[in-house]
């Protein structure tokens, strides 16, 4: 494997890292604090073609390949400091945009795709339901068969980008088995119930799905009937888990980046804190962390590129980012001391987002599940 970046590469990563500067870190502390999405950020990042990244150029997109995808995650966390806008971000590529363009007939990719590409419309997935979180086989939303079209009913939960979306993959339960539904979110019947309060990653707004009677014609199938679990859901699973997870690396590396100017400026005892070993190691830590966390995303990354077998490499990167991102971001708050406890500074805010990592997208617990199946195989 060759991790080297080509010069298309690392440029794209630095003006990533900068247009993020520019339009996502202003602001960041406050949108955390309001629990507020800045549609504004949105428009300026997806017209410099961030919205439409992976997707193919005929469709409006960018046509960026998983390693590319995964350095504008990247880097778009790393200096935008909003795990929020990463998450939504990601939510829209991953489990929004990519199953259609994967799962999608030919009518349905120019219907949907160069207005999710070009921003103008914001994709959302709803699988999950307040009784079928891990175990996705368990959804009670059901999709019955009406004249030629069918009748969606159901409540969805902790849907991100659910109260801005325009279009929404919703699963539900067919007689033939879980099927996805392509479904505009101005359907009657479509509504966002209660907008959930979160811990972290709050820019990125999460909230209740309720079904009630929507109808939709037999256009909005994705994919097979009765296959969706199998073919589209565990596809965003395995997108959420390489590409979506380099935001995540970001993340840690914003955070370490911080902790080492902190402790560069930090005096005490006539000295910078970083002279004294404890906060050395400490620096060191995170940095091994760091190291360890993203050359396993980009493991993963490369062998889903390069058409390789990497469940076990995405699950070994989700639980290792799971962990330790927060072991970072904890070793930051404890390096600023005080000051890495109050909001005023993204220590805090950076903790909090790390920890959505070990439970979205398959929790820990699920991925040492999937690890220990195929090593004991």
């Amino acid at each position: 494997m060759d991790f080297t970046l080509t010069p298309e590469q690392t440029a794209l990563y630095d003006s990533m890292r900068r247009l993020a500067r520019e339009v996502i870190q202003p602001g960041a502390a406050e949108r955390d604090r309001d629990g507020r999405w800045d549609p504004d950020v949105w428009k300026q990042t997806a017209a410099a073609g961030v919205a439409g990244m992976p997707i193919p150029e005929e469709y409006g997109g960018s046509g960026g390949s998983i390693i590319d995808c995964c350095l504008v995650n990247e880097a778009l966390a790393e200096g935008g400091h909003d795990g929020g806008f990463g998450l939504s971000l990601g939510a829209h590529w991953v489990i929004g945009t990519v199953p259609i363009w994967l799962h999608g007939t030919e009518e349905q990719k120019r219907r949907w795709l160069p207005g999710l590409c070009d921003g103008s419309l914001i994709g959302s997935w709803a699988s999950t339901e307040p009784e079928a979180g891990s175990d996705a086989a368990g959804i009670r939303s059901t999709a019955r068969r009406d004249g030629d079209g069918w009748v969606l009913d159901g409540t969805k939960m902790f849907i991100t980008n659910g109260p801005i979306a325009d279009v929404c993959t919703v699963l539900a339960k067919a007689p033939e088995g879980p099927t996805a539904f392509i479904v505009p979110t101005s359907t009657p019947g479509f509504s966002v119930g209660r907008e959930l309060d979160k811990m972290g990653c709050r820019s990125s707004p999460t909230a209740e799905v309720v079904l009630e009677g929507v109808r939709v014609g037999p256009e909005a199938v994705l994919g097979t009937v009765g296959e969706a679990l199998w073919r589209v859901a565990f596809e965003c699973f395995d997108w959420e888990r390489t590409v979506m997870l380099a935001s995540s690396v970001g993340g840690m590396r914003a955070g370490l980046d911080d902790a080492i100017r902190y402790a560069k400026e930090r005096q005490q005892f006539g000295k910078p804190i970083a002279h004294f070993q404890a906060v050395a190691h400490k620096l060191a830590d995170m940095e091994i962390n760091y190291q360890v966390c993203r050359n396993a995303v980009y493991k993963a990354a490369w062998l889903k590129q390069e058409g390789h077998e990497h469940m076990l490499e995405a699950s070994v990167a989700k639980a290792l980012v799971g962990r330790l991102a927060v072991e970072n971001a904890l070793e930051c708050v404890q390096i600023h001391g005080g000051y890495g406890y109050l909001k005023d500074f993204p220590a805090e805010r950076g903790l909090r987002d790390a920890k959505l990592v070990g439970i979205g997208g398959g929790t820990t617990e699920i991925q040492k599940m999937i690890i220990s199946r195929t090593i004991l195989a």
